[in-house]
């Protein structure tokens, strides 16, 4: 079942830190002044925070979920993905992996551990890596 834009502003709404703001008449969620979630104005699509060095090969694997952003935004790790592609787990996984990236990395880890991401231990080093 596709996703929609207010399942998606509901989970960045609760991340914390994160706030919703308009610009230039778009939603985009922000941690301080860092955008890690944009949604496209139709509903049709969001551009979020993802790692630049995996984005060319999630776009080629899956064509249909993924597209680059803009030329201008080549240089910020972003990448566009089609709501009626995905599933409400693998938007949780994108929307959480975007917020990671952009919240200091104690605040990633104890919502990791909130959640069960993350043991206790994994975060003073010992065990599993964090998913952030």
């Amino acid at each position: 079942m596709p996703v929609t834009v207010d399942e998606v502003r509901a989970l960045a709404a609760s991340l914390p830190r994160s706030y919703e703001a308009r610009v230039h008449g778009r939603v985009k969620f922000r941690i301080g002044q860092i955008v890690y979630l944009a949604l496209a104005p139709d509903g049709s699509r969001m551009g979020c925070g993802f790692p630049k060095e995996f984005r060319q090969a999630a776009v080629e694997a899956e064509p249909g979920k993924f597209a680059l952003p803009s030329e201008s935004d080549m240089r910020f790790n972003w990448i566009h993905v089609n709501l009626e592609a995905i599933d409400r787990g693998e938007m949780r996984d994108l929307v959480e992996e975007a917020w990671s990236r952009a919240v200091p990395r104690f605040v990633a880890e104890e919502y990791a551990r909130a959640c069960g991401y993350l043991r206790a231990e994994a975060a003073s080093g010992a065990g599993a890596a964090p998913r952030a």
